[in-house]
């Protein structure tokens, strides 16, 4: 079925909508920087974060999002777990490379890194690629603790903890927000971008996709990401060493505005590059976001969301076309949306022989089959509609993006 969300503007609540708005007014929450702190300390019983310069990056979410009059107290309630998983997560790392210094002799060799924006295929492809076992990735349950809590272990089904607490957010996706989990699946298994490894250092653009944050934006563009690139490098390593694989398959957009800092930290990368109309990727980015926003903000307005998503994408491939010099010529291959969807294991297969990583025929079979379980036909979609649902029209966008487009020879989709 065929699904439009005509509300976008002044949200029609579902019961389940409505019972989240009302329980998180009847909250009283410590959004200070001392309060997540110490329930980070509290969740893992460690008091050694490391490095603390990441309390003034905290600070700012916690000031910019956690105090902005507009935000609900069901959002203000999942940024404030988030928050403190983070930091729990920063402990449990700071712990684990104190007792096993070696993991900062780990290298990581090689890795295959997609660099696309949402919507381009990257998502279909990652997840197609980590089919091959051979192949080392992060399941987003992984993503979100990457080391285990003290104590814990599998239940009597064998299920690790953090997966069973992933599934449970999974599940609750499904409930409050069922067109986001349409259009953005965050099921434990789906594989997710490593972007997430920079969250306990408390940097990155995520926040952008999460809250109305400006601020922090300004903050992220003024810093060098090569501090937190570097933080995600040591993570990739903690991973390793917990879980070992001779070869990663990473993916995040944020690569394209931040090219140095990925060659910077993975000079022998193979890079992914793929491609699509930035209009279908921007209707479909604001369109998933604005109504994500009617749980976590009591006023919406679809204009500032699609005008923030058009200049932010802008600024990205603006960036990839400025620095994709940057990248050796022999590293990087294009992937066009179009070509990819029309035969995607011809283009698997052609990235593996670019990266000169040979597929086992298990690894095909693997592919395969992964294709075949994660296919979305039949089942239910969204439309999108730029016109109806924020009075923008596809070439008033796409006049932004003639330097790209023409650099990458992308074709138009949205008439």
């Amino acid at each position: 079925m065929k699904i439009h969300i005509s509300d976008l503007a002044e949200p029609q609540l579902t019961d389940m909508q409505r019972l989240a708005h009302q329980y998180g007014e009847t909250l009283t929450l410590d959004m200070s920087l001392n309060g997540v702190l110490e329930d980070a300390v509290a969740r893992t019983g460690l008091t050694d974060f490391g490095a603390t310069d990441f309390t003034y990056r905290l600070s700012l979410w916690l000031d910019e999002v956690g105090q902005d009059p507009d935000r609900l107290g069901i959002g203000n309630l999942s940024l404030r777990n988030s928050c403190v998983r983070y930091a729990s997560n920063r402990l449990l790392t700071q712990d684990l490379l104190q007792r096993h210094p070696e993991i900062h002799d780990i290298k990581i060799e090689r890795p295959i890194i997609i660099v696309g924006l949402p919507r381009t295929g990257t998502t279909h492809l990652l997840n197609l690629l980590s089919a091959d076992q051979s192949l080392r990735s992060m399941p987003l349950w992984e993503s979100y603790e990457p080391i285990a809590q003290r104590g814990e272990a599998p239940s009597a089904d064998g299920l690790d903890p953090r997966y069973v607490r992933c599934n449970k957010e999974w599940e609750q996706m499904q409930m409050v927000t069922p067109h986001v989990a349409l259009m953005h699946p965050m099921d434990p298994a789906h594989v997710h971008e490593e972007i997430e490894l920079m969250l306990p250092d408390f940097a990155s653009y995520n926040l952008e996709w999460v809250a109305r944050c400006p601020g922090w934006r300004d903050y992220y563009f003024s810093t060098d990401q090569q501090p937190h690139y570097d933080y995600m490098h040591t993570m990739l390593k903690v991973l390793t060493f917990l879980r070992p694989r001779n070869r990663w398959i990473l993916k995040s957009p944020q690569h394209f505005e931040q090219i140095g800092p990925l060659m910077n930290t993975f000079p022998d990368a193979t890079i992914v590059m793929t491609h699509r109309d930035p209009v279908s990727v921007i209707q479909s980015a604001a369109t998933m976001i604005t109504y994500a926003a009617r749980m976590a903000y009591r006023t919406i307005d679809p204009h500032w969301y699609i005008d923030y998503w058009t200049d932010r994408v802008q600024k990205l491939l603006a960036s990839a076309v400025r620095d994709i010099d940057l990248i050796p010529r022999s590293q990087r291959i294009d992937v066009h949306f179009n070509e990819f969807m029309a035969d995607d294991s011809a283009m698997v297969a052609r990235i593996c022989d670019f990266a000169a990583h040979p597929l086992s025929k298990k690894a095909q079979e693997s592919i395969a089959k992964r294709a075949a379980d994660r296919s979305r036909d039949g089942q239910d979609s969204i439309v999108y509609d730029l016109r109806q649902d924020f009075d923008r029209t596809p070439e008033q966008i796409r006049e932004r993006f003639s330097s790209y487009l023409e650099k990458f020879n992308v074709p138009n989709e949205v008439m």
